[in-house]
């Protein structure tokens, strides 16, 4: 049980750096230009929040 636990453990680890660089990679070295621009087409990259407060204000 000791191993399979410590296996576990690994693959945590593992994955929790491999997420760091993807992160790294998409947000801070701008690998893919690609994906910047899908995410300002769709909005997703703005803070803005007048619409929202417009529409619940009506």
């Amino acid at each position: 049980m000791k191993s399979i636990e410590r296996i576990l453990i690994k693959l945590i680890i593992v994955q929790f750096v491999f997420l760091i660089v993807a992160q790294i990679l998409f947000h801070n070295l701008n690998v893919f230009p690609e994906l910047k621009e899908i995410t300002q087409y769709e909005g997703v990259n703005n803070n803005q929040y007048t619409d929202v407060l417009e529409t619940l204000s009506r």
